[in-house]
């Protein structure tokens, strides 16, 4: 089965351009409900996930959080069918390029499709910062690019440079068919975790800035490079919105709560009392009239504030990332339906 890109690239440009205007087919405004026949896979059939989303397994002692269901206002998102999916994407390549929250969704969407045809066959390697998990009886390529930044940090004289108007690393999105791009959890990073010295925009290199500033104009230079090397005809193209952390409680109505630990249960209706955060106009500005379909996560994920490891993730207390199974499974099956309705 052939896959007409053209034609799907078509249909999802009209989604993208049309959520607003076209409420009723928007899959991201909603609210949680509970649904007993969730989650959509047991932890304990999904041997890939890392220890850090794997709560079940490090002692998480309650599971409502599993049983959540994302339920758009004015339609229903299909259940997430790994056959078919795999079917729909035979001889295909899928690349999340990103930092861990795109590794979070690529070890969901592996869950999502292992799960589905436990006895297919599989291969799975990594070189260098790509990791690889081939569905060997459909042909289909899985990968994750461990690209923080989007932009280029390279190493000079000088010290640790982040090249805002430079992307080298895109070497490796060329020829994929389907790319879903993250940036923004690094962008805050500061002291001994911020992994650069210097940021350099134009041959000048400053010590540091407005970090918002500088996430707009990182994307501003992934945004011409797909221009440049990207022909959306052939290509699907995706970008996860902005993931939130929940370390400060004020924002959901709970002052005094400094973490999520405890959190068991979705906050109710659909909208999140702290507001939307600042870097989600700033990507929508830049993705305005690019063909690119923003997966616009980030509301459904404010009202998850029981949906992130905690203290049952890899180490300290983890509030930014999710459990899986979990919240990032919703992602994913917002993405087939947006690849198999079309």
């Amino acid at each position: 089965m052939g896959w007409n890109f053209f034609t799907i690239f078509i249909v999802l440009l009209f989604h993208h351009s049309n959520a607003n205007a076209k409420q009723s087919c928007n899959f991201f405004e909603g609210s949680w409900i509970e649904d007993e026949t969730y989650p959509l896979y047991n932890s304990t059939q999904c041997p890939f996930i890392e220890h850090e989303f794997n709560c079940q397994r490090n002692g998480r002692p309650d599971q409502d959080y599993l049983k959540y269901r994302w339920q758009p206002h004015g339609c229903s998102l299909q259940r997430f069918d790994g056959g078919a999916l795999l079917e729909k994407l035979k001889g295909k390549s899928i690349m999340f390029v990103g930092d861990s929250l795109s590794r979070n969704q690529w070890q969901s969407l592996v869950c999502l499709l292992y799960t589905s045809l436990p006895n297919t066959k599989y291969n799975a390697t990594r070189v260098g910062d790509v990791s690889l998990f081939t569905f060997l009886d459909f042909e289909v390529d899985v990968m994750l690019d461990r690209s923080v930044y989007l932009v280029d940090v390279v190493r000079e004289e000088k010290g640790r440079i982040l090249k805002l108007d430079s992307i080298e690393g895109g070497k490796l999105w060329k020829g994929i068919d389907m790319l879903i791009f993250n940036t923004w959890h690094w962008w805050n990073r500061r002291g001994t975790t911020q992994p650069w010295d210097f940021i350099d925009i134009g041959g000048q290199y400053y010590k540091d800035m407005d970090r918002v500033t500088a996430f707009e104009r990182a994307l501003f230079t992934w945004a011409k490079w797909i221009d440049t090397n990207i022909n959306p005809a052939k290509t699907l193209l995706f970008f996860q919105g902005i993931s939130p952390s929940h370390y400060n409680g004020t924002n959901w109505n709970e002052p005094g709560v400094k973490t999520c630990l405890g959190q068991r249960q979705p906050i109710s209706g659909s909208t999140y009392p702290g507001g939307l955060p600042p870097a989600l106009t700033v990507l929508k500005k830049v993705l305005y009239k690019k063909p690119v379909t923003l997966l616009d996560v980030t509301n459904l994920c404010l009202l998850r504030k029981d949906g992130h490891p905690s203290i049952y993730g890899l180490t300290g207390m983890d509030c930014s990332h999710w459990c899986l199974p979990g919240v990032p499974d919703i992602w994913n099956q917002i993405l087939y339906n947006f690849i198999v309705t079309t």
